[in-house]
C-alpha cells in the first residue's frame, strides 16, 4: 500500500479531522501514533484500530504544555526508530468577540494552534534529518488565510502556522523534508458542533457546495502531501473549503 513501512504521528488524532487522518494512514499501511490530550478517546481509537487489524498506537500529549510535548516526543522516539510523517493536526478555539477574549484564552489558543506544533516539530525534526527525509503536514485553517470575525486570535495563530510551514520548508529542503499546509474551511467536526445554529447556517449559505466538508476529505489532502506523488511539492498551502474562500 501507499504508506507500507511508514511511521506517522498525528496530533489531535482522537477525534474529528485528526481521527479521520489516523485511520486513513493506517488503512494505507502506515503505523500511526495518535497523539492527543484525551487519553480515553486515544485508547479507544487504538482499540478500534486493533479490531480492524490496523497499526494504531496512542501517545498522551497536551499541545498546550511544552513540557508535555517534549516528554511525549522523547518517549515516542524511544519506542520507534523514527517518524516519517508528522501531522500537526490539533486545533482549539471558540467563536467570541476579540475584546471578550481573556488572557488565558489568548494564551491557550496560541499555545495549541502555533506554539505546540513549533515545539513538537523541533523535537522530532532531528530524527528526520538523520535519515535525510520526511514529510510534515500542518493543518491550519482558512481562518488563517482570509480572517474570521469572532476568531481573531485563533485566525492569528493559524496564520502563524501557515508562515511557520513556509519558512520551515525553506530551512529543511536541503534534507529532503517536505513541509506543506492544509487549510480546511468549515468541517463537520466536534469543534463545529459547538458553534451556534445561526453561525453554522451562515456558513452553509456562504459555501458554494452548500455543505460542510467531511473530515475524511481533509484527510485525503493530508495523505496527498505525505505521499510520493507530492515529493516535489513543499511550502504550499491547500485550501479545502468547498469554494468558500478563493483569495489568498
Amino acid at each position: 500500500m501507499e504508506f507500507d513501512g511508514k511511521i506517522a504521528l498525528v496530533t489531535g488524532g482522537a477525534s474529528g479531522i485528526g481521527k479521520a487522518t489516523v485511520l486513513a494512514f493506517a488503512r494505507q499501511g502506515a503505523t500511526v501514533i495518535c497523539a492527543d490530550v484525551n487519553a480515553a478517546a486515544g485508547e479507544a481509537l487504538k482499540k478500534e484500530g486493533a479490531g480492524a487489524n490496523l497499526k494504531v498506537d496512542f501517545a498522551a500529549m497536551d499541545l498546550g504544555n511544552s513540557a508535555s510535548i517534549r516528554a511525549a516526543a522523547a518517549d515516542v522516539l524511544k519506542r520507534y526508530p523514527r517518524i516519517d510523517i508528522l501531522v500537526n493536526g490539533a486545533g482549539w478555539g471558540d467563536a467570541q468577540p476579540y475584546l471578550q477574549n481573556t488572557p488565558e484564552f489568548i494564551d491557550r489558543a496560541i499555545a495549541i494552534n502555533l506554539a505546540g506544533p513549533a515545539h513538537l516539530t523541533q523535537a522530532l525534526l532531528p530524527a528526520m534529518i538523520a535519515v535525510n527525509g520526511g514529510k510534515i503536514v500542518n493543518i491550519a485553517s482558512d481562518a488563517g488565510r482570509v480572517g474570521s470575525a469572532g476568531e481573531t486570535v485563533y485566525a492569528g495563530a493559524k496564520g502563524g502556522l501557515i508562515a511557520f510551514s513556509k519558512s520551515l520548508a525553506r530551512e529543511v529542503a536541503r534534507y529532503s523534508i517536505n513541509v506543506n499546509c492544509v487549510c480546511p474551511g468549515p468541517t463537520d467536526t466536534p469543534m463545529l458542533a459547538t458553534r451556534s445554529d445561526k453561525l453554522r447556517e451562515a456558513f452553509l449559505k456562504a459555501i458554494p457546495f452548500r455543505r460542510f466538508a467531511k473530515p475524511e476529505e481533509i484527510a485525503d489532502a493530508v495523505l496527498f502531501f505525505a505521499s510520493p506523488q507530492a515529493a516535489y511539492i513543499t511550502g504550499q498551502v491547500m485550501s479545502i473549503s468547498g469554494g468558500l474562500t478563493f483569495a489568498g
